[in-house]
């Protein structure tokens, strides 16, 4: 009897570490978290109109959530301002932006990401519907746009 449970823990363990073996990432948390710390730090938009100054602001809040916020400022008052959210869900990126004006949040459902971009999406309203942001050498770019229009961010590290 005890040789046929010794037998048995030693097939059992022998298959465990054989299916390790042939998907040893299945998934992993790792696997599905992309990195997306080049959005960390302060920066400031490099295309504005003159007079204006843009800036915004990453911090890493966990492996799973980033937050950022953005404002824009003009003779020392701040015209608008909003505050991101880029959150993983299900291996998923989405984020959420609120702006102090409006009483809900908006969703932007994540399309694509990879190590140096995401591109999220809201067709459910008029503009901005698609925002992408991407890093580009030792700059931070952003667009908004909808299928008519499309206004780039280019961002200077200021930290």
């Amino acid at each position: 009897m005890q040789k046929a449970l010794l037998v048995l823990i030693g097939i059992l363990t022998i298959s465990c570490n054989q299916s390790k073996k042939e998907n040893p990432k299945a998934n992993t948390s790792a696997e599905i978290t992309k990195n997306f710390d080049w959005l960390l730090g302060k920066w400031k938009r490099l295309n504005e109109k003159e007079g204006k100054e843009t800036f915004e602001n990453w911090e890493k809040i966990s492996n799973t959530e980033y937050k950022g916020i953005g404002f824009t400022m003009q003779n020392g008052d701040t015209l608008n301002q909003e505050i991101m959210r880029l959150i993983q869900t299900n291996g998923k990126w989405d984020l959420i932006v609120k702006v102090p004006e409006e009483a809900e949040s908006i969703m932007f459902m994540g399309t694509s990401h990879n190590d140096s971009e995401f591109i999220c999406e809201n067709h459910e309203i008029d503009f901005p519907n698609k925002i992408k942001y991407w890093i580009n050498g030792q700059r931070l770019n952003a667009s908004v746009s909808n299928s008519e229009m499309e206004i780039p961010f280019e961002f200077e590290k200021l930290d």
